[in-house]
């Protein structure tokens, strides 16, 4: 194969990866906006009623009804955005797993985009040199398991600071003191030199492939070797993931506005400045939440 033959192939190639990033995080962004938008759904928009019926009832007989006008396949949405109302049953826990899950995968795929641009790109040269190396899938799923891994964890998280009444139906903490201290950890976490180390990895997928030993030839090695890359980025990222909580888990702007940042942080050779100027200024709006001013 001609070296322009396989340059056009190599660009077909990075076109086909691109195509399907972008579905993937459309699809992932429509599953979320679809989300928003049905929790912020009226219990009875066709009735003028149902402002007055709701005030006039008894709290605790709220348990049983559907809040968002949408049973999720059975599950009582009113459970998910204020769950002290009730405990939550198995459903509940799915469908807050996969809203997670789901919300991860439509914020971090466009961040890793480039790693797997050159994953691809280097596959399909090592095939056409007949020393053929394992799918991009492969590595793709091994990032994507450490995010459902934190999914599996924040799903935790939201339950308990549900049952400690600390979340209100916007998923969001009604605590100042609370909301202000989640900023001041992930503003010092964005200063603290494991952040750096994560960082690097993620800003520099040659550097990191370098690190790992390189590419490789099995399913299970990429599998691995992606699960390594999506740690570095978990590690990188998680503290700015907790800022769901302080702005609402379903409040789409703040969550396209955390996204951007992993994004800008990753995406612009600015070293460390970036989380170091978002780390400033998390952690000063965090001190005037914990000691308002009078």
């Amino acid at each position: 194969m001609g070296d322009t033959a396989l340059e056009a192939v190599l660009r077909r190639d990075r076109a086909v990866v691109t195509a399907a990033l972008i579905v993937i995080t459309v699809l992932a962004w429509a599953y979320v906006l679809w989300l928003a938008a049905d929790m912020v759904m009226p219990v009875n928009p066709a009735s003028d009623s149902a402002a007055g019926d709701m005030a006039g009832m008894d709290m605790s007989n709220m348990s049983g009804m559907d809040m968002s006008g949408n049973d999720m396949g059975g599950m009582d949405m009113g459970a998910a955005m204020e769950p002290g109302l009730r405990a939550w049953a198995t459903a509940d826990f799915a469908f807050i797993f996969t809203m997670w899950a789901v919300m991860m995968v439509g914020m971090m795929t466009p961040s890793v985009a480039p790693m797997l641009l050159l994953y691809a790109g280097v596959g399909r040269k090592a095939l056409a040199d007949g020393s053929p190396i394992a799918s991009t899938a492969w590595f793709f799923t091994g990032y994507l398991v450490v995010w459902v891994a934190f999914s599996i964890v924040a799903t935790g998280a939201q339950w308990l600071l549900a049952r400690l009444a600390l979340l209100n139906a916007s998923m969001a903490t009604d605590s100042a003191l609370l909301g202000g201290l989640v900023l001041i950890a992930a503003g010092l976490y964005q200063w603290a030199p494991i952040k750096g180390v994560c960082l690097r990895q993620c800003q520099a997928p040659i550097a990191f492939l370098a690190s790992h030993g390189g590419f490789r030839t099995t399913a299970p090695g990429a599998l691995r070797l992606g699960i390594d890359h999506g740690a570095y980025c978990l590690g990188c990222c998680w503290a700015l993931m907790a800022l769901l909580f302080v702005g609402g888990v379903m409040n789409v702007l703040w969550i396209a506005g955390i996204a951007i940042l992993v994004l800008l942080e990753k995406m612009i050779p600015t070293g460390q400045l970036i989380p170091r100027l978002s780390g400033a200024l998390m952690a000063a709006i965090g001190v005037w939440l914990v000691f308002p001013p009078l």
